[in-house]
């Protein structure tokens, strides 16, 4: 904890991303073209070749595999000891943040799905702003905990940084 009324660094907690579960489907769609591209290549009947065959697996690849991973990709969390900070869209265009000194409160959602794969929608809401939701987090009831942890901490180093200072003890 740092001394009263001294600056404390904000550290990085954690940076996280939705769970991976999400990219199931485009492994298996990965996996799949391959086999089939492997399978077909050179035993195609005569009117189709092997550019053709190549270039609608290149087109199913981008379109099925590297769209997803790239929306997947483009959407982070990151929970410092000050704040949430929530970026999304390409190259981080779209930027959200929640205060912990401000308090807010904090749901957690879990569907059959998600308890079975430790994941959980976190919704973050101060009464202000619109609510921050944390969409399909993994380790859901650890970064709840932590959440929780730093709105405690910060609004108890809030609350004593405001009380007025004598001689280098604080009044109560």
């Amino acid at each position: 904890m740092p001394a009263p009324g001294a600056a404390a660094p904000e550290l990085r907690i954690a940076r996280l991303r939705g769970h991976a579960r999400r990219l199931f489907w485009s492994a298996l769609v990965l996996i799949g073209v391959a086999g089939a591209t492997g399978y077909f290549y050179d035993n195609l009947p005569a009117p189709y070749e092997n550019w053709m065959l190549l270039t609608t697996a290149g087109a199913l690849v981008l379109l099925l595999v590297v769209v997803p991973f790239l929306f997947w990709l483009s959407r982070t969390w990151t929970i410092t000891t000050r704040r949430v900070i929530e970026r999304s869209g390409p190259f981080g265009a779209n930027r959200r943040e929640i205060s912990h000194v401000r308090g807010y409160a904090i749901q957690l959602r879990r569907g059959i799905l998600q308890r079975m794969w430790g994941a959980g929608t976190l919704t973050l809401s101060n009464g202000v702003e619109p609510a921050l939701r944390l969409k399909n987090v993994p380790h859901a009831v650890l970064v709840h905990e932590t959440l929780v942890d730093q709105v405690e901490v910060n609004q108890i180093l809030a609350h004593r940084d405001s009380q007025t200072f004598g001689s280098g003890s604080v009044g109560y």
